[in-house]
């Protein structure tokens, strides 16, 4: 037999997405839906995969897709090939997908041609550079979204300008600090810097994996060039994503120390004990402002610009000078930490409350009441639409 009340499918992809998934499932839990989650298998490895949900204490999925690798189109296809008939079986009231990887995109296009109601947690995120596949892939999934979750006040901006209903768009926090709060103390906790011989506050911590950073041998030669040169004043550690290994062997200045790839709560250690991070990552960008770690971003532009208006990040683009000027400027004179509002911890349950109200219409009694206020829609507000009541 069926149970019965309402019913979400969470789909998860890659690793970011299993950070993002895990504070949302479990206040959907708590408030009484049933929830089933879908690992679609764009990452599938242990490095990428496995320990992630170890670390996070996140259950086992319920479906595993196994739709591997390939170009965007062969994994976007794949996963959408396999998620159709899934869906079709699992005949769910919501399909929620988070952030902005190709299973984000091949599932809520699935879930939308079959008349089931998505709901897109990290919508309206831009870029303005759409040379970068995700930003394709946030601008479709949120046209095809019936209710969108922002992480920041631009992202509203965004929905709005490019034609969102209001009553769809709920400003409601981010879920990656969610988790990072909660898993806080336990990677403190862990040996990691022991064991690599690291000091916090001794050594700069590298991530790189974007294609247009690591496949271009022109602009990698460049950032690696820029690193050895902040390397003679601080030590960097790499922990190196395995679509860029092959690319860096016998590359890596003096100075800058490979590492295998790190699972969630030993890169939350290594944030934290970091005296500066360069990535290319957005999740970085985000994890490093709450910590209070100052971040240079390597990239022409980035999608959570909230990270430099009130947080710890610069974007500094690709330019060898432009790198070493300001991680010099920033080794010496770190800029003060800033948390932007609503990155409380407690984005999941806001996120719960609205699903909790939308889905409640169709099965009335049966969900547990939440102690968060839902985030009043966009078109109910008195307030200016930018700011969360």
């Amino acid at each position: 037999m069926t149970p019965s009340g309402p019913h979400a499918v969470v789909v998860a992809g890659a690793r970011p997405n299993f950070i993002k998934v895990k504070p949302v499932l479990d206040a959907l839990e708590a408030a009484g839906v049933r929830t089933t989650l879908v690992h679609t298998g764009q990452h599938y490895d242990d490095a990428m995969s496995g320990v992630f949900f170890a670390d996070l204490g996140l259950r086992r999925p319920d479906h595993h897709l196994e739709a591997g690798s390939g170009s965007h189109a062969v994994q976007t296809a794949a996963v959408m090939t396999a998620f159709e008939p899934l869906l079709d079986e699992l005949a769910p009231d919501v399909v929620v997908v988070v952030g902005d990887v190709n299973s984000t995109l091949a599932c809520a296009l699935v879930a939308a041609k079959s008349a089931v109601p998505v709901a897109h947690v990290e919508a309206g995120l831009r870029s303005g550079d759409r040379t970068m596949p995700e930003e394709i892939n946030r601008i479709v999934t949120d046209r095809l979204s019936d209710l969108l979750f922002a992480p920041s006040p631009e992202g509203v901006d965004h929905l709005l300008a490019e034609g969102a209903r209001p009553e769809d768009v709920h400003l409601v926090g981010n879920v990656m600090v969610d988790t990072l709060l909660a898993c806080r103390e336990r990677a403190h906790a862990r040996p990691t810097l022991a064991e690599l011989g690291l000091r916090p506050g001794g050594y700069g911590l590298v991530t790189l994996h974007r294609p247009s950073n690591v496949d271009d041998p022109a602009v990698l030669e460049g950032l690696l060039a820029a690193l050895g040169e902040i390397a003679d004043r601080c030590p960097l550690v790499f922990p190196v994503h395995p679509r860029t290994a092959g690319r860096l062997a016998g590359r890596l200045p003096a100075g800058v120390r490979a590492l295998g790839p790190a699972g969630y709560l030993d890169c939350v250690a290594l944030q934290m004990g970091a005296r500066l991070v360069l990535t290319d990552s957005g999740g970085v960008q985000e994890e490093s402002t709450v910590l209070g770690v100052p971040c240079l971003t390597l990239r022409e532009s980035t999608e959570r610009p909230i990270t430099v208006t009130e947080g710890t990040n610069r974007v500094v683009g690709c330019s060898r000078a432009a790198i070493v000027s300001a991680a010099v400027e920033w080794l010496d004179s770190p800029p003060p930490p800033r948390r932007p509002a609503l990155w409380d911890g407690r984005a999941g349950e806001r996120i719960t409350a609205v699903l909790v109200r939308s889905l409640g219409r169709r099965h009335d009694g049966q969900l547990s009441s939440t102690r968060v206020p839902a985030s009043r829609p966009i078109a109910e507000r008195d307030t200016n639409p930018s700011v969360h009541s």
